[in-house]
């Protein structure tokens, strides 16, 4: 579904629903639990309403769910993650985009498409600076605090964890300048030595000679995985205010479908790091 409340809420909302049912139970014997009514469990379930940590925990007990799946729900709901550095940055993070960041801050693989620009979970400050800059949602005179959320929070966040992630970064996104020329060669240096030293990131380049592809009408986009509860996934569109944080099964195996896709098209991992290191030295 398409999140225009909270997007985290309503995810963890629709896993207890189908928890629940999976469990046979129905809305009063969920709300015996909590000892509440039955609206309550409807509106948690909806994403109408948060849940408490110690709620969500008891409801997930009595339905059976693993001890490891309780832990991601329970981040995913109430993170508590590297000092809930994203609190600062309420000003300039729309929220469709904090829920999917903060969503990524457990995720197990992390899967982007960049047809067009470096995406931040890569940028060095620099480019990341005049994005920042070029970005009409960003407050004036707060383009140094987005930067210090991309580069300084998101990134270390996601570097200290190593998540298994794959970067697709269209042919495109190298071409199209971002600042000067110095700031572009800094992002090739970053982009060759953050694919030479991080096993678990893998960045891969898809030529313009791939041609026409299941891709080509589609703008950027990111997926989230779970190692403990494959049966979920989350998507983010980019695009204005924020860009659309979605849950809905159907989207997100189709959007899945498409990476795999791009990725039979991309040139490998050592083609593409040569070609960093290349444009590194222009």
């Amino acid at each position: 579904m398409l999140n225009t409340g909270s997007a985290r809420r309503t995810l963890v909302g629709t896993m207890l629903r189908q928890y629940r049912e999976a469990r046979g139970f129905d809305l009063g014997e969920a709300a015996s639990i909590l000892s509440c009514d039955r609206s309550k469990i409807s509106r948690i379930e909806t994403g109408d309403r948060g849940i408490r940590g110690e709620d969500l925990r008891k409801l997930l007990s009595e339905y059976g769910v693993a001890s490891a799946t309780q832990e991601t729900l329970a981040a995913i709901c109430h993170p508590r993650n590297d000092g809930d550095w994203w609190q600062h940055y309420r000003r300039v993070l729309p929220a469709p985009q904090l829920d999917f960041i903060i969503t990524e801050g457990v995720a197990s693989r992390v899967l982007v498409y960049a047809p067009l620009r470096v995406p931040e979970l890569l940028c060095s400050e620099g480019y990341a600076r005049a994005m920042a800059e070029a970005d009409l949602t960003v407050p004036e005179g707060l383009e140094n605090v987005r930067v210090q959320a991309t580069v300084a929070h998101r990134q270390k966040t996601l570097f200290n964890r190593k998540p298994e992630v794959m970067v697709i970064l269209g042919e495109a996104a190298l071409r199209q300048q971002v600042g000067d020329p110095d700031v572009m060669r800094k992002q090739f240096a970053r982009l060759k030595a953050l694919s030479r030293a991080n096993a678990w990131l893998t960045i891969r380049i898809l030529p313009f000679s791939a041609g026409a592809t299941a891709g080509s009408d589609t703008g950027a986009f990111s997926l989230l995985h779970f190692a403990d509860m494959p049966e979920v996934g989350v998507a983010h569109l980019a695009g204005p205010a924020g860009g659309i944080y979605m849950d809905d099964p159907s989207l997100i195996a189709a959007y899945a479908k498409t990476f795999d896709h791009l990725a039979w098209y991309t040139i490998t991992r050592e083609q593409s790091l040569t070609k960093f290191a290349d444009l590194a030295t222009r």
